[in-house]
């Protein structure tokens, strides 16, 4: 597995580093065949540590964890302790689905903006109705069922989940409802 361990205007040390692989590797070998690479960022918010890890399983699947402490070592054992958490919920729905994926999921590209908020202080009408897009990026659709997506938000901690239902060419789409349930959109 491939480690990139980098701090936001903190230095990370060598002892850090050593501490971050051998423990995130045992935590994500216990319920992850294949791992490909872990991505770790550790910040400072105000008197508390921040870290931030992302592992990226070949499966295609991505979990997401991040956790603050007043100790940099302490704020990565608890994101460590998330990822561990998460990864099991997920290797035990994989046995609860009795399925499991031989091959990685298949992806389709597709591009991906962010737009600027118009914050209007007066009352004022805009000068244009199209919104001005400041980042253009590439993004990846992945083709899952409908529990795999499900799973997939949960890991990432993300709000909503867009995907290409297996067997099916149009795309769906699941989220998180107000009520905490999951919604999916199945055109």
């Amino acid at each position: 597995m491939r480690y990139q361990i980098s701090g936001k205007q903190i230095d990370i040390g060598a002892a850090l580093q050593t501490h971050v692989e051998q423990e995130l590797n045992a935590a994500v070998n216990k319920y992850a065949e294949r791992p490909t690479d872990a991505n770790v960022i550790f910040s400072r918010s105000a008197h508390e540590y921040v870290c931030e890890a992302t592992v990226h399983l070949s499966t295609g699947l991505t979990a997401t964890a991040k956790a603050h402490a007043n100790e940099i070592y302490a704020a990565f054992d608890a994101c460590c302790d998330k990822m561990e958490k998460q990864l099991r919920r997920y290797k035990r729905r994989l046995k609860d689905h009795h399925r499991e994926r031989a091959e990685p999921v298949e992806s389709l590209g597709a591009s991906s903006y962010i737009l600027a908020s118009e914050e209007q202080t007066d009352e004022s009408e805009p000068e244009s109705l199209q919104p001005i897009i400041i980042a253009e990026m590439e993004t990846k659709i992945p083709s899952l069922s409908v529990g795999e997506a499900v799973m997939q938000m949960e890991l990432a901690g993300a709000p909503v989940l867009v995907f290409r239902h297996e067997g099916k060419d149009g795309l769906n789409v699941v989220y998180r409802r107000e009520d905490g349930n999951i919604g999916w959109i199945d055109p």
